[in-house]
Order: C-alpha cells, then structure tokens, then sequence
C-alpha cells in the first residue's frame, strides 16, 4: 500500500510557464516550451499570462521572466525562473520527477493548486 507522500508520483507533472504577453523574451521561448511539450506528452503544460490570468496568479510575485512552476498531483517540485533556452528546462522536468516536494512558498502552492482543478 503507498504512503501518501508517494501517491503524486502517479499524477502527470504539472509544467507551467509564468509570463507576459509584453515581454519579448516569453515571446522568444514560446517555441521551446512547445518542444518541451511536443517531448514529453505525458506531461501537462500550460502557458499563464500573469496579467490576462490575474486572477488565476493571485498574490504570487513574479520578478523574472520566464517562469516555471513544476507540480505533481498537488506537490510543488519546483518555481523559478528558467534560461529561455530548451536544455535548462529539460533538466527542471526531469529532477522534478526524481526530487521529493520543494519548499513551497503559499501563493506558489495556491496557483498550483488552482491550475490542477481549472486547467
């Protein structure tokens, strides 16, 4: 019988990209977050617009574009900005899969949770 700790490795990986529709670099890495998902189609990825999707952001801060906020089930693995560049996200995803929840700030855990019961 698994330990509730060890039911999210069930889930898919939640991979979502925190951006702006003003900022030229989000624009730029639209085309790798679609490989990212072209590669790995066990896993869900969705593309959040912090300000069309303000409601959906709530309180959480985001600084620097892009942003990446990696669940499983309702565990955060990670949120942080990432390089606009294909191979830094790639190995975001993959120790996602191995690691254990991160710490997560509560805004950041609350946008997880509403992206897993809305998206």
């Amino acid at each position: 019988m698994p330990l509730p700790e060890d039911t999210a490795s069930a889930d898919p990986l939640l991979v979502a990209c925190l951006c702006a529709a003003w900022c030229r670099v989000c624009e730029s890495y639209r085309a790798e977050f679609a490989e990212l998902r072209r590669r790995h189609p066990e896993t869900r990825f969705v593309w959040v617009d912090i300000e069309d999707d303000a409601e959906l952001v709530d309180e959480l801060e985001v600084e620097t574009f892009p942003t990446l906020l990696i669940g499983q089930g309702e565990r955060l693995r990670f949120i942080g900005p990432v390089a606009p560049q294909l191979a830094p996200a790639q190995r975001l995803i993959a120790a996602a899969r191995e690691s254990g929840p991160s710490p997560a700030d509560p805004a950041a855990q609350a946008l997880l949770h509403r992206l897993v019961h809305s998206c």
